[in-house]
């Protein structure tokens, strides 16, 4: 495999195969986010790709998962895409699980018919960046979208049957409007109700324009309590429809995962725990690591 530029894949994913569809992203604004900051946003030539999904085969008896990388490779023409799936479940008719990144307007502008065919392909899940459900914050970070764009691109792909895990972030709002992000971002996901959330706690990427922020003293950091608390408000208040809950991110306070119907007390047990007894919940600054 001859991948380009640095390579990421969620961590719900670290047991599938990476194929390389896009280069980059085609929003690459967020000023949280430095994962592309090393090349411009391209479709690959599909013989590239079907090169490496051949090469793939030579190397793997038994690939049951795969994950297409870059960022948001439902930019790409339909056509193009199916044909990318269809390659894969050719080559590899042992698998069971296909995903990507999706931006959510990148859904927006295909057709219910065309997400269909996606669906029809192989396609089970997309990993889609909220990051927050509040307008305010969603604009400082340079998303390039709204809430009432969220919201109908997450209609469009529940009509088309497609599974989408929704990530966001604790802390996006700062100190000041810690509060006003975790209640936005709740409300946004009890309208969506995504069939996954993957919520983790904000760290300051090097070279990031939010870094730069940072130190000019315009974004202070939430303190590891607002962390906390942020999560907390988010297991009291997000409505009863099925949900898997990847909260076991590296940077995460406390790590939980799995059905929140079945696990919800628990988890916010051990958040409440946290809260009480946490020596970390004393400092300032919450030490993460950078992606």
């Amino acid at each position: 495999m001859q991948y380009q530029g640095k390579v990421y894949r969620p961590w719900p994913e670290a047991q599938s195969v990476l194929i390389q569809a896009t280069l980059g992203c085609s929003n690459n604004q967020c000023t949280f986010c430095t994962m592309f900051d090393d090349k411009r946003f391209k479709v690959r030539d599909i013989d590239d790709v079907f090169a490496d999904i051949d090469r793939l085969r030579m190397f793997y008896r038994h690939v049951p998962s795969v994950f297409l990388i870059d960022g948001n490779v439902m930019a790409m023409r339909t056509d193009k895409l199916l044909q990318i799936l269809n390659k894969i479940t050719a080559t590899f008719p042992e698998c069971e699980h296909i995903a990507l990144y999706a931006g959510i307007n990148d859904i927006r502008r295909k057709s219910i018919d065309e997400l269909k065919q996606l669906k029809a392909a192989g396609l089970t899940i997309a990993y889609t960046g909220l990051e927050s459900g509040d307008e305010l914050v969603q604009q400082k970070i340079k998303k390039g979208m709204t809430s009432k764009q969220v919201i109908e691109g997450m209609a469009m792909m529940k009509q088309a049957g497609i599974r989408v895990l929704l990530s966001f972030i604790f802390g996006l709002g700062g100190r000041d409007r810690s509060l006003q992000h975790i209640k936005a971002t709740t409300d946004l996901l009890n309208i969506t109700q995504p069939e996954e959330i993957a919520p983790m706690a904000l760290a300051i990427q090097p070279g990031s324009e939010l870094e730069q922020e940072v130190q000019r003293g315009e974004f202070v950091l939430p303190t590891p309590l607002q962390i906390l608390e942020e999560e907390k408000y988010l297991l009291e208040n997000l409505d009863q429809f099925p949900l898997f809950y990847w909260g076991d991110h590296g940077n995460n306070i406390v790590s939980s995962r799995g059905w929140l119907q079945d696990n919800r007390q628990l988890y916010l047990d051990k958040v409440n725990h946290a809260i009480a007894n946490h020596p970390i919940t004393q400092q300032q600054i919450l030490m993460t690591s950078p992606w």
